[in-house]
């Protein structure tokens, strides 16, 4: 069964602000479990990645990766830890977001 690469996007997304949300718990790599679903984590994630650029084009991917994992970790971040974001963080996260459609909506790059 051939997985969509826009499915192993999302998964590569999800496997990144896993592994990066469990970066804090593993203090400092000092704990083994944490430690070991930040490694495994963004194995998943780079794999995932990696098997998306012969369909998409690599800008696309990784605007669409990057945006979509600060969203989610500063959510991430919010629920877990408390960590309320500002006025200028909420609009940052907003130019970042407008970027990543502009790109998706507008662009003609195509993955070769």
């Amino acid at each position: 069964m051939r997985i969509p690469p826009y499915a192993l996007l999302a998964i590569a997304i999800v496997a990144e602000v896993i592994a990066t949300s469990a970066m804090r718990a593993s203090d400092g790599f000092s704990r083994l479990l944490p430690s070991m679903v930040v490694v495994l984590g963004y194995g998943i994630a780079f794999y995932c990645l990696s098997l998306t650029l012969p369909s998409i084009p690599v800008g696309i991917v990784y605007a669409i990766w990057s945006g979509a994992g600060i969203v989610l970790i500063t959510l991430v971040a919010l629920v877990l830890y408390r960590q309320v974001p500002d006025v200028p963080a909420i609009i940052g996260l907003g130019l970042i977001v407008a970027g990543v459609a502009v790109l998706n909506l507008f662009s003609k790059m195509q993955a070769h």
